[in-house]
């Protein structure tokens, strides 16, 4: 157990190029700064977050500490923080004011989203939970303009805790694991025909455009349901996979046989397939697209060269 617990924690306070940190930074604020340009660009800000008197829906008093400190949630008070949530993801892209600029993103994006529940959905979630890890991760010591202002380059070797990487990658299992686990619906599983995604694209309030051609793909939405129900339900795979290939100068035939096939390339690749289907038919906000963030956490720093050249 001894043994165990020294493995744990040399394997936290593991350091690493930030790499694969930044890219995660800069794909979660192009997901702050897109989610509330698209806000900003539907004009669906005062309906969504005011109260009836100010020309919304919300039904609920907001309880942020910030809404207090700016004099209510009124329509200018909650126009002016999606204006300056749009600005803070870009600057969070661009890397500029650190850790500061991912706590200041937090909270305008924990303030906002709790105004009406009714608005949202996991991915806001997923949002907050990614901006507390660049609140805790140096995401801007490479790739970023602080590291320019600091040093005069774009890019900096100096390694890095990788923990907040590890904790980016236990976030995305727990998301897809817990999903996988909570398909209990018979659509899921032979006995319902594998209709789950089938009826999944016919959902009005989910489809994005007509949606005649469904019926004609019926048998791929049937495969579709039975891959996507596993895929989840093992994502467990891909820590696993990352772990043996973070050791993989240690014996064991299935570490051997994890690193020569390389799981964890085949389970982004479908997760990338997935994602990137749920945005083009149907539309779910941001989901997609903050799933996809926390990808960059997946590749080791050493791999992003070869994955831009590929």
């Amino acid at each position: 157990m001894r043994g165990l617990w020294a493995a744990f924690v040399a394997r936290c306070a593991h350091r690493e190029a930030a790499t694969s940190l930044a890219a995660f930074r800069v794909l979660v604020g192009l997901v702050v700064a897109q989610t509330f340009a698209d806000m900003l660009h539907k004009d669906v800000v005062i309906a969504l977050w005011t109260l009836p008197a100010a020309g919304g829906y919300r039904v609920t008093e907001a309880g942020h500490p910030l809404w207090a400190l700016l004099g209510g949630a009124g329509a200018p008070q909650v126009e002016g923080a999606v204006w300056a949530g749009l600005g803070v993801g870009l600057a969070l892209a661009l890397g500029l004011g650190g850790r500061l600029t991912a706590l200041v993103a937090l909270q305008l994006c924990i303030a906002l989203f709790n105004l009406n529940s009714a608005t949202g959905g996991g991915h806001d979630k997923l949002i907050t939970n990614a901006l507390w890890l660049l609140v805790l991760a140096p995401a801007t010591a490479t790739h970023s303009l602080d590291c320019r202002l600091r040093t005069g380059r774009w890019v900096s070797a100096a390694p890095q805790l990788a923990v907040v990487r590890y904790l980016a990658i236990v976030q995305i299992t727990v998301v897809y694991v817990a999903t996988g686990l909570q398909k209990l619906g018979s659509e899921w599983f032979p006995w319902g025909g594998y209709k789950a995604l089938y009826y999944a694209l016919l959902a009005p309030s989910w489809a994005r455009g007509d949606t005649a051609w469904v019926a004609d793909a019926f048998l791929f939405t049937q495969i579709g349901t039975a891959l996507t129900w596993l895929w989840e339900l093992s994502w467990w795979m891909v820590p696993l996979a990352l772990y043996y290939r973070a050791t993989r100068t240690h014996p064991g035939r299935l570490r051997a046989l994890s690193n020569r096939l390389d799981l964890r390339a085949l389970y982004l690749l479908i997760g990338v397939s997935v994602h990137v289907g749920i945005a083009l038919t149907m539309d779910v906000g941001p989901f997609s697209w903050i799933s996809l963030a926390y990808y960059a956490a997946a590749l080791h720093p050493d791999e992003w060269p070869r994955a831009w050249r590929a």
